[in-house]
Order: C-alpha cells, then structure tokens, then sequence
C-alpha cells in the first residue's frame, strides 16, 4: 500500500529550486512520486508518495540536502 505524505519547504523560489528538491526526494528509496507547488515567499507544498511509509528525519534530511528546511504538514494513508 502506497503512502502520500505533504510536507512544507520553505526558501524555494524557481523552477530549478523545485528540481533540486524533486531529485533528493526522489533517491529515497520507496518513492515514486513528487509532486512540488512552489509558492515564492511563503512555504511551498511538497506531496511524497511512497511504497511504504518515511519517517520525517529521512524527508527532512533529503530537502536539507537540497538546501532547503521542512515542516511537517500531514501524512494520508
């Protein structure tokens, strides 16, 4: 069963921000799909949908990778 999890990130300004985000989520192993609506100056909404659930710290860790920082928002099963 797939999960989809909505986190915020903020800083995120352009296209190539989203692409650099999109990438480091997308080596997670288990994702197979990112979807990012980018909202300059304010929190941008990233959905990860995975084939099992992932824990804040690796999400986390993969945007901060991208240089960017994340909010939790909510999981949906």
């Amino acid at each position: 069963m797939s999960q989809t999890t909505t986190f915020g990130v903020d800083g995120m300004t352009c296209g190539n921000c989203v692409k650099h985000v999109t990438s480091e989520l997308e080596a997670l192993p288990g994702v197979t799909d990112v979807q990012v609506d980018l909202v300059v100056g304010g929190s941008s909404r990233v959905t990860v949908t995975s084939q099992d659930p992932l824990s804040d710290e690796a999400v986390a860790g993969a945007v901060d990778e991208a240089g960017y920082a994340v909010t939790p928002r909510r999981s949906l099963l």
